[in-house]
């Protein structure tokens, strides 16, 4: 249902989960309902559209067992991805845990390398996803992403996940003027927009520097409108997918594909900021 979820919505793009995304082992992809997703995406023209991995992923953890079990998953997370034509994969890089930061990255690396190996032929990008640096967490720095791109070898099917709430909690300045130009050249520097393949965009309930992942509704946070604005002008990302993960309307029906008054408000207000002069 999610692509009729989608135009009900006006959905220009969006996010799915192939499976349950609080379970190791997700319900096998059956041939008529893969090839009923792909008709109804291609008749929508709505696109493109994004997975999002399992929460329960952590290719970065010093633990063997749980590491052979991500890495099992995020193979499970391709595969499903290029089956349903999908244009990528987002992915939360994982926690060192108990380890430390130089170890949690290189087994990252590895796992990345690993999966990408035994898919050579898969069309779907690996998106690591930019994080709001909680505990553990990798993922929060340029520096992380890049190092984990540079020991996967460069391969051209990772690409990048920015998210705004991460950006401004990990202590990225995207809310003043200067602030965005100083964050997007750093980027440029370190990673290179030619691998930034996504935005997620939300605002955030906690102030720049936090290392707190609270999403907030667009414009009633720490960001305010005015980054949203200069994000959608932006003429280097004009073609980009941009997903928003706000709360939903609490007692939504999951059966439902009316509207979510909630995605109603938040897309008004990210489309009456959009295509507009500097």
């Amino acid at each position: 249902m999610a692509v009729d979820r989608a135009v009900a919505t006006r959905c220009d793009t969006f996010q799915i989960f192939t499976k349950s995304s609080g379970q190791w082992r997700g319900r096998p992809l059956v041939a008529h309902e893969v090839e009923a997703f792909k008709t109804s995406v291609n008749a929508a023209g709505v696109g493109p559209v994004i997975a999002h991995a399992s929460y329960l992923i952590n290719v970065a953890s010093p633990d063997a067992t749980l590491r052979r079990r991500s890495t099992a998953a995020l193979k499970d997370e391709l595969e499903r991805a290029d089956a349903l034509n999908l244009a990528g994969v987002v992915l939360h890089p994982g926690a060192y845990t108990t380890s430390n930061e130089t170890d949690g990255l290189k087994r990252i690396a590895d796992s990345v390398t690993e999966v990408l190996a035994e898919h050579p032929a898969g069309s779907a990008q690996l998106l690591l996803e930019h994080t709001a640096g909680q505990g553990t967490v990798l993922g929060h720095r340029f520096a992380h992403l890049a190092t984990i791109i540079d020991g996967a070898g460069g391969s051209s099917r990772l690409g990048v996940c920015l998210d705004t709430c991460h950006l401004v909690a990990a202590g990225y300045d995207i809310i003043s003027p200067a602030g965005y130009d100083a964050v997007f050249t750093d980027f440029d520097d370190t990673i290179g927009l030619g691998r930034l393949s996504v935005f997620h965009v939300n605002d955030s309930k906690t102030p720049l520097g936090s290392r707190r992942d609270r999403h907030e509704h667009i414009g009633e946070g720490c960001l305010g409108t005015a980054p949203f604005q200069r994000l959608l002008n932006d003429e280097r990302f004009r073609m980009l997918p941009m997903i928003l993960e706000t709360a939903k309307t609490a007692g939504g029906r999951p059966t439902s594909v009316e509207p979510d008054p909630l995605d109603v408000q938040n897309l008004t207000v990210l489309r009456s900021l959009g295509h507009v002069d500097k």
